[in-house]
């Protein structure tokens, strides 16, 4: 079974990806917008606030509760399903935050 996402493993990934085409920051420019793909579904979901409005970073707040596995106790987000990977959409297509990184240089 796939370990869940959380917090940590976002900031993780950050950390690894930082200062390539695998981050936001990096990528935002040109048109990248960070989402998550559930990969038993294929499913992909625009990263979000709590509030429903597009996040310009990874956040799972947005994320629907058919993926949510825990919430903290004042009811956000601290885990989804280990099958969801963070990466980008753009222009319909997903991207895996190595893709981004790659594709872009």
């Amino acid at each position: 079974m796939a370990q869940l996402m959380t917090r940590t493993t976002l900031k993780t990934q950050n950390r690894y990806f930082a200062g390539t085409r695998g981050v936001s920051p990096e990528n935002r420019g040109l048109g990248f917008l960070p989402g998550f793909k559930d990969q038993e579904t294929g499913v992909i979901y625009l990263s979000c606030n709590a509030d429903g409005s597009q996040a310009p970073v990874h956040r799972m707040d947005g994320l629907p509760d058919a993926v949510v596995i825990a919430r903290t106790p004042a009811g956000r987000v601290a885990a989804v399903k280990g099958s969801l990977i963070a990466g980008f959409i753009r222009d319909g297509l997903f991207y895996t935050r190595e893709q981004a990184a790659i594709a872009l240089g």
